[in-house]
């Protein structure tokens, strides 16, 4: 079975009218290997891809909110990506419950069935007796971890830049995201990340196109990597190299859900994206 699970989750999960947008998916093993990848449409199928890859121990990794108890604005988590990354031009967009973004909760719903325990902090992370699951953002691990060299600004591999012409920014997004996978597949780190496992990756190193569902296709699944291995990393250094947003070290939180969980993000942190001491 896979160590870690990482899941790229669709804000559009799908309705009576609309067919639910793709979400990426990776599991990686102990070595650090991409053994397995691909996309899934929809809620159901997300979960039966994460409950047929289950282990003992499987960390599962999500970009997605999971625990929202704020009823308007945003969560303090969100807050703390802007202040603590924000000069890494990273921000989190908003969620509360009044927002249409429950993708993550109805996820977690299923998956906390599955008797998939939802985790906040390192401690309990380690003590798993079962598989369990946690909140990422890419984001933050490409600004947090510095063997990926990202060290002034978020690669902009996602969304166009406005500032410049159509052309020129679809350009630019195929070279950022060219430039990211080279720096997965070149740079050093701790622990190993490989992306030739599985075919779907390893295509990734393959020349970008400026086709936008092309490239949306790419991104979901590089971001689905990109959390798999957040959750390699969290297991592998703990709270040395990785911080949890949402008031583990005394900051604002929101409150618990009626389980009792705590609405936190997991995120790899140079010593310089921490609170002051």
């Amino acid at each position: 079975m896979n160590a870690y699970l990482g899941v790229d989750l669709a804000w559009g999960l799908g309705t009576e009218r609309r067919a639910p947008n793709e979400t990426g998916l990776a599991a990686i093993d102990d070595a650090g290997r991409v053994v397995d990848a691909g996309w899934a449409r929809g809620v159901d199928a997300v979960t039966a891809w994460i409950a047929e890859r289950l282990g003992p121990r499987t960390l599962v990794a999500v970009d997605a909110s999971l625990v929202v108890t704020n009823p308007t604005g945003m969560r303090q988590v969100e807050r703390q990506v802007g202040q603590r990354y924000g000069r890494w031009r990273v921000a989190a967009n908003p969620t509360s419950l009044a927002s249409a973004a429950s993708a993550g909760a109805r996820l977690l719903d299923r998956l906390t069935a599955l008797g998939i325990t939802y985790v906040s902090d390192t401690a309990s992370m380690r003590a798993r007796s079962g598989p369990a699951v946690f909140e990422c953002y890419p984001y933050t691990t490409l600004v947090g971890v510095e063997e990926f060299g990202y060290d002034d600004e978020r690669p902009r591999y996602k969304r166009l830049d406005p500032s410049v012409p159509p052309a020129v920014a679809r350009q630019r997004r195929a070279e950022a995201f060219d430039e990211l996978v080279r720096r997965v597949r070149t740079r050093p780190l701790d622990p190993p990340l490989d992306l030739d496992g599985d075919p779907r990756t390893r295509a990734l190193a393959e020349p970008s196109v400026l086709h936008g569902p092309t490239h949306k296709h790419r991104e979901d699944l590089l971001d689905g990597v990109l959390c798999a291995w957040t959750a390699a990393f969290w297991d592998r250094h703990g709270d040395r190299r990785v911080q949890v947003l949402g008031g583990d070290d005394g900051s604002p939180s929101d409150p618990r859900d009626t389980a009792g969980r705590l609405p936190a993000l997991v995120a790899p942190a140079r010593e310089a994206q921490r609170p002051a001491r």
